[in-house]
């Protein structure tokens, strides 16, 4: 996957959650770039085809109330850079804080891992397990 797909992809998920329209997404964009973006432009950015300037990617994080790393994050194994591949781990790496001073170093990688977990979760398998041990314990009856 391209970085501006995993963009794309972010933008559209974190829009949903929003509740905002295409055209709802854009005019919020307008108050901190020079014109709104349109709902064509919107579009496109969600599908991964165009890029981002520094600036778009800052408006973004403020109007979808998120950090600019959250936009760069990837579900996918790797992403591919004009250049070649990156591994899933190398690129979530990259966005993770590495200065040991920094204030939120170490929340960030909390952040992932509970994102991480959430996944895991949310798998079927562990749902119809979890259903299971439910019912194991109805069997069983309560604890003495």
């Amino acid at each position: 996957m391209r970085v501006e797909e995993a963009i794309g992809r972010q933008l559209a998920r974190l829009r949903a959650e929003r509740r905002m329209s295409l055209t709802e997404l854009g005019e919020a964009l307008g108050r901190y770039l020079d014109r709104p973006w349109s709902r064509q432009a919107v579009h496109q950015a969600e599908r991964g085809q165009r890029s981002f300037t520094a600036a778009e990617l800052t408006a973004l994080a403020l109007v979808l109330d998120t950090s600019v790393q959250v936009l760069f994050r990837a579900e996918d194994d790797g992403i591919e850079l004009p250049g070649g591949a990156v591994s899933r781990e190398d690129y979530r790496g990259i966005l993770l804080s590495r200065e040991p001073d920094m204030p939120l170093d170490g929340v960030e990688e909390l952040i992932i891992a509970l994102h991480d977990i959430g996944e895991v979760l949310s798998r079927p398998a562990l749902a119809r397990l979890a259903r299971i041990g439910r019912v194991a314990d109805q069997v069983a009856g309560p604890e003495h």
